[in-house]
C-alpha cells in the first residue's frame, strides 16, 4: 500500500486557510485534517477526538517526556500538539493528512517528515486580512492593526513551502487546492494503484 501524504498548511490568521480546508475535505475522499491534543477546556459543541484530543497538563507533559509529538507548542498558557503515533498511523495506512500549523511548527514537521509538502496561503493584499478580520466582528480596529502588522513576520516566510496559494478568489484557491493533493498523488511514489500496475506488467 503506498503511504499517505502529509500537507502542511500555513497562514497568517484571516487568509481563509480554515474554510478553504473545510471545502477541500467535501471535494476529496480519503484525507483527514490532523486532531491536535490540547490541554485547554473544550467549547461548547467541541467532542473529544474529533475537534481535538482534550487532555490534562500532567498528561500533555507526560507525553513530552516519552516524545510522543512531533511538534507542541504552548500558546496562552495551553498546550497543543501534533501526536506522532496518530499521524504516523494514518500516513501507513495510505490517508493523506491535512495539518494546519504556524511556519514555526511547519519547520520541525518538515525536518521529520522529509515527504510532507508544505503549503501557504496569502491574502490578496493586508487591506483584504483587515478587511476578513474585521468581518468576524471580535475585535477593535486598533486590535486589528495590530494582529495585520503581526502578520507580516508570519507571511514573510512564504518561500520555505513548496506550494503557494492566493486566496483572493474563494473558488480560484479552493481548486488551486484540490489540485495539488491530486498532483501529489499521482506521483510515482505515491500511487494507489498497486493491482493495475502488477496486472499490466505481469
Amino acid at each position: 500500500m503506498a503511504l499517505g501524504t502529509l500537507f502542511i498548511i500555513s497562514a497568517p490568521s484571516g487568509a481563509g486557510k480554515t474554510s478553504l480546508v473545510a471545502e477541500l475535505l467535501d471535494r476529496i475522499d480519503n484525507i483527514q485534517v490532523s486532531v491536535s491534543h490540547t490541554t485547554r477546556e473544550s467549547r461548547p459543541g467541541e467532542k473529544d477526538g474529533i475537534d481535538y484530543h482534550f487532555v490534562t497538563h500532567p498528561q500533555f507533559e507526560a507525553m513530552v517526556n516519552k516524545q510522543q509529538f512531533v511538534e507542541h507548542a504552548r500558546v496562552h498558557n495551553n498546550y497543543y500538539g501534533t501526536s506522532k503515533e496518530w499521524l504516523n498511523t494514518s500516513l501507513i495506512n495510505g490517508i493523506d493528512v491535512i495539518l494546519e500549523i504556524d511556519w514555526q511548527g511547519a519547520e520541525q514537521v518538515r525536518n521529520i517528515f522529509t515527504r510532507s509538502k508544505s503549503i501557504f496561503i496569502l491574502p490578496p493584499s493586508k487591506q483584504a486580512l483587515f478587511d476578513r478580520l474585521k468581518g468576524r466582528g471580535q475585535d477593535a480596529d486598533s486590535v486589528i492593526t495590530q494582529r495585520v502588522a503581526a502578520a507580516k513576520e508570519e507571511m514573510s516566510h512564504y518561500a520555505d513551502a513548496d506550494y503557494l496559494v492566493i486566496n483572493d478568489q474563494f473558488e480560484a484557491a479552493c481548486q488551486q487546492l484540490q489540485t495539488i493533493v491530486e498532483a501529489q498523488r499521482c506521483e510515482v511514489d505515491s500511487q494507489r494503484h498497486e493491482k493495475l500496475l502488477i496486472d499490466l506488467l505481469s
